[in-house]
């Protein structure tokens, strides 16, 4: 799917905190957007914390797509030291196809293409726990030093939505806990198709962090780099194709 992301620019007012509160925010966020990553809509690169439901915000597979929720917490408030267990990944620009730094939550999931990924698991694509990614072309956990909001925005399906020009997050349809785990144990072997059989839904299952740890380690291979596989972890992928 190509779209042009220049075509798409800032928009007004952009950068104030206008989106209402869908939630009481609560002090352990897990998945979500950082307040201040821009995010593709309709008008323009918004600041994610403007988003509100009834917006649109351009997809990776379905386009321009309505918000139907959001829903607010913070990682930290600073009123102590933030536990090392909860440091956001500072993402430097171009990492990952984001044109200015970024932060991301740890349990927050990006989509990445690979080619490793489509040799294991006969798609290139493949959505991956950010926790995953320390280390990978300088993306490293740091100390939040003010306070971390962070935002879900929720759609009819499982959408992709662009952040900061090519970044890509995973934003989960919301179900319960019981009903993401049987998506994740069924199919095959944590796999991420882009695409199910017939005309199913799109439907995106993370890998799990075991797997993407494995996978991230074999992408320099992708792009002839040297970064090295942890001697300390198994990182044979053919034990965890399907």
């Amino acid at each position: 799917m190509l779209i042009d992301l220049e075509s798409f620019e800032a928009a007004p007012g952009a950068g104030e905190t206008t989106g209402s509160w869908a939630s009481i925010p609560n002090l352990t966020a897990g998945s979500g957007i950082v307040a201040g990553t821009k995010v593709a809509s309709n008008l323009g690169w918004r600041s994610v914390e403007c988003i509100e439901p009834g917006d649109k915000v351009l997809t990776y597979d379905h386009g321009l797509q309505v918000v139907t929720g959001v829903t607010r917490s913070f990682l930290w408030i600073g009123e102590k030291d933030c536990p090392e267990s909860a440091w956001p990944l500072l993402v430097p620009e171009g990492a990952l196809g984001n044109q200015s730094d970024l932060w991301i939550v740890p349990e927050q999931h990006v989509l990445i293409e690979s080619e490793i990924a489509e040799r294991v698991y006969g798609d290139p694509f493949v959505v991956i726990p950010a926790l995953s990614l320390e280390g990978h072309k300088g993306i490293t956990r740091s100390c939040p030093k003010q306070v971390i909001e962070v935002l879900q925005l929720e759609f009819d399906r499982d959408e992709v939505v662009f952040a900061n020009m090519g970044a890509l997050f995973f934003c989960p349809k919301q179900q319960s806990a019981t009903e993401r785990l049987t998506a994740n144990a069924s199919g095959a072997a944590n796999v991420a198709p882009r695409k199910n059989e017939a005309a199913a839904p799109l439907r995106y299952v993370p890998l799990s962090l075991e797997h993407a740890d494995i996978l991230v380690c074999h992408l320099g291979e992708d792009y002839g780099d040297q970064e090295k596989p942890d001697d300390s972890r198994d990182t044979s992928l053919q034990n965890y194709a399907a």
